[in-house]
């Protein structure tokens, strides 16, 4: 008899934003796949009795290749598992997550998504940086940075000229390159920028500068991923509206 899997977004790392519908059903899995930035607070919600495979994935280091994973989905739900593939964030945004939801259809396995909250959304939240404001900005443009000099597909024009927020995820290996493609397109060198290292996490920690700036920050700060980069005018309300840090503050 042919199992089922959950494609599971697991959110940004507070396990307090995991969902009700994706805790029931890690409770309930067999199987449970989860990659890198899965905290181990969330895995605590999965039953002892069920099988744990790790396949995260670091830059340019692959524990488990793409094909791998899905291979591995298939296999043990054709076993009859209970599967839930457990991603960091939302499993559609950035997760390959339909690749794998493909591969799940071409061998007619019965599968379901359960979205999760995007750090593309909640890392900016927490670091007091709304995306949107009604005199900032209407409107927001979220893009990967990790693969966007490999495709044609990002309108850098469009991006750099708008007043819309930016968001870019899994950017900061490219940061400089990124920086130079918003100039050369328009974009103010004296736009603010805001990275955010482990957001929504007791390790969160937030560099404020400008398209100008932000690169030689990065490097002094020693950032690396897991990081959001935001860019636009919204980064300005963080002066006044972070709460996040304050509060870790005050538990200590």
């Amino acid at each position: 008899m042919t199992g089922c899997v959950y494609l599971i977004g697991a959110g940004p790392g507070d396990p307090g934003l995991l969902t009700l519908k994706a805790k029931r059903y890690l409770e309930q899995s067999d199987v449970v796949i989860y990659d890198r930035l899965v905290t181990k607070e969330i895995l605590a919600f999965v039953s002892s009795q069920a099988e744990q495979i790790y396949v995260g994935k670091e830059t340019n280091q692959h524990t488990v290749a793409q094909e791998e994973i899905n291979a591995l989905l298939i296999e043990k739900a054709l076993s009859g598992h209970i599967v839930s593939r457990l991603k960091g964030g939302d499993p559609f945004v950035f997760g390959r997550g339909s690749e794998e939801a493909l591969a799940l259809v071409a061998k007619e396995i019965p599968f379901e998504i359960v979205p999760g909250i995007s750090s593309a959304i909640a890392v900016p939240a927490y670091a007091g940086i709304p995306l949107t404001h009604r005199t900032l900005a209407s409107g927001f443009h979220v893009i990967t940075g990790h693969e966007c000099f490999h495709s044609s597909e990002i309108p850098w024009e469009t991006v750099a000229l708008s007043s819309q927020t930016l968001v870019i995820l899994m950017g900061i290996g490219h940061l400089q390159k990124i920086v130079k493609k918003l100039a050369f397109h328009g974009r103010s060198l004296d736009t603010p920028v805001a990275i955010i290292r482990w957001g929504t996490t007791t390790k969160q920690e937030v560099i404020v500068g400008t398209l100008l700036t932000i690169a030689a920050l990065a490097e002094e700060f020693q950032i690396k991923p897991p990081s959001v980069i935001v860019v636009g005018e919204v980064v300005r309300l963080r002066d006044k509206l972070q709460w996040f840090e304050p509060l870790m503050e005050a538990s200590r």
